[in-house]
């Protein structure tokens, strides 16, 4: 089994710029966690200002230790300074998955 987060969160477009260094450090950081098979972002390219959020952990006890990261709280902060918002994620319990 694997856990499937996804959502969206707003960003005010004049700050998707200032926000990109502190994404790509959020980035690099969650994916070297052990547990982590999966981190991305990205632009909705036809809404500007909604950013994508697509993770995939192995379990439950991976995400815990995600949230518990020092990372993440200099991410909270940069995501207040830079007005990030309406942060809509949703977790998925996965039991098997198969290629298309």
């Amino acid at each position: 089994m694997s856990i499937i987060i996804a959502g969206t969160v707003r960003v005010p477009p004049e700050n998707l710029a200032s926000l990109r260094p502190h994404q790509l450090a959020m980035l690099a950081a969650s994916r070297a966690e052990d547990g982590c098979l999966t981190y991305s972002y990205g632009l909705d390219v036809a809404d500007e200002g909604l950013v994508r959020v697509f993770e995939v952990w192995r379990d439950q006890a991976a995400i815990d230790a995600h949230f518990a990261q020092p990372h993440m709280a200099a991410w909270r902060a940069a995501c207040a300074e830079h007005g990030v918002s309406n942060r809509q994620l949703v977790l998925y319990e996965t039991a098997s998955e198969r290629a298309l």
